[in-house]
């Protein structure tokens, strides 16, 4: 008498275990991290925009990044502002060791702050936070219909103070007159530049133009302008829309100050619906 052996295959992590191992607050830099003047912004935004989802998830209780409304209809965390400061991105190089400190706070019934404390070494190289709401779209499939909603919230939790969020909530509601200086009124554009998305670079899976990739655009049009301009310092942005997949996006610089090395910037729509508005500090403008 024989007995057949069943060989069942051992248990993978599960979907929590891999959202704290993605957590963890170190990561050995490469080639993925970095470009030409050092640490990459655009990798850094969608490292920490992956790590705000997460810890967003684990704050409401779930099992993973499926944030659902009332009703079971999909809904997204996103991103309506960031800012960056004291950045010395130019100090990181290959095989450094980036640590990110994070917490998170809810500033509101429908908005939260993640903060990131970044270093080399325990040696500062920025701060990041993030703001998002829950937005779903109205239309099906239609990236103009985006609109906020409201999910279940755990009981009890109190309110922190953000700057940021109050002030994506006044440029929003032009009531912010002069962030960096400048005023936010959209006067004539000093200088426009058109980009054509592509949809296999540009657009998250939730297809939805990726909010990593505005600042990304905006960087492109300054680097032609300002071919010399030295080393990121700051840079906020606060975003108002989106665009359609194979839609034209323009970047227009609205203001600059040489003495100050500061821009003013949005993104718009060809129809002229701003999505979004970017300020910047760099250590030279030119």
């Amino acid at each position: 008498m024989s007995a057949a052996l069943l060989d069942f295959p051992p248990a993978g992590p599960s979907a929590r275990d891999l959202m704290e191992r993605a957590l963890d607050p170190h990561i050995l830099l490469g080639m993925p991290h970095l470009n030409g003047n050092g640490l990459s912004e655009t990798w850094l935004m969608k490292e920490l925009g992956h790590r705000h989802w997460l810890m967003l998830a684990c704050h409401l209780g779930l099992d993973n990044a499926d944030f659902r409304t009332a009703n079971g209809e999909e809904a997204y965390a996103a991103i309506c502002a960031t800012s960056l400061t004291d950045a010395r991105f130019d100090m990181v190089q290959a095989n450094d060791i980036l640590t990110i400190h994070s917490r998170l706070s809810a500033v509101s019934r429908t908005r939260t702050s993640t903060r990131h404390e970044l270093s080399i070494h325990g040696r500062s190289v920025g701060a990041v936070e993030l703001i998002s709401t829950f937005v779903h779209r109205t239309i099906k499939d239609n990236n103009h219909s985006i609109a906020r909603v409201t999910l279940p919230e755990p009981q009890g939790q109190r309110f922190q103070p953000s700057l940021l969020a109050q002030n994506a909530a006044d440029i929003r509601n032009g009531r912010l007159a002069t962030p960096f200086g400048f005023p936010v009124p959209a006067n004539k554009a000093l200088r426009t530049f058109r980009f054509d998305p592509s949809a296999s670079q540009e657009f998250n899976g939730a297809g939805l133009f990726y909010f990593a990739e505005y600042q990304a655009l905006a960087d492109r049009a300054l680097e032609n302008w300002f071919p010399r301009k030295g080393s990121l310092v700051r840079k906020d942005v606060f975003f108002l829309g989106n665009i359609e997949q194979n839609e034209s996006v323009f970047f227009d610089l609205i203001d600059f100050s040489d003495e100050q090395r500061t821009v003013h910037g949005q993104l718009r729509r060809e129809n002229g619906k701003v999505i979004a508005k970017i300020f910047g500090t760099w250590t030279c403008l030119r």
